[in-house]
């Protein structure tokens, strides 16, 4: 796939700011502002540290996004990357017995870039992450 770049693990909890206490014991700090996805029925932050970015996540009022993985006793649930192409990428994934799971999507957390995301055969969740314009910051 073109462009391909990890950005984060996603971490599914029920308290933000007490995931963040836990996670600051083994050097996490959090990177930006807090933010709020009514789309995807979640608020969260970026966590930065000694090991990969983490996006710790709870869910919005009455969601249950994050409900299965909870309820599961999962907390690190998808791995995410940035993607030159978003279409061809899902395409891709699609040809290895991907499935879409969420069709893509503008989200509060990258500045209105789409994602989506795709379970793979392996039943991995993947986050695809448009690739932002060269004028767009970083987060």
């Amino acid at each position: 796939m073109s462009g391909l770049a990890f950005h984060h693990l996603g971490v599914a909890c029920r308290n933000l700011d007490a995931e963040a206490r836990a996670l600051a014991v083994l050097g996490y700090a959090q990177e930006g502002e807090e933010f709020v996805d009514p789309i995807q029925g979640i608020r969260g932050r970026f966590l930065t540290g000694p090991g990969p970015r983490l996006e710790i996540l709870v869910a919005l009022g009455d969601s249950q996004v994050l409900a299965p993985w909870l309820r599961s006793g999962v907390k690190i649930y998808h791995q995410a990357f940035e993607v030159d192409e978003l279409e061809s990428s899902i395409a891709k994934l699609e040809s290895q017995r991907g499935k879409l799971m969420s069709a893509p999507v503008p989200a509060v957390a990258f500045g209105g870039r789409r994602i989506c995301f795709v379970m793979m055969p392996n039943l991995m969740l993947v986050e695809l992450i448009e690739s932002r314009s060269p004028a767009a910051p970083h987060r």
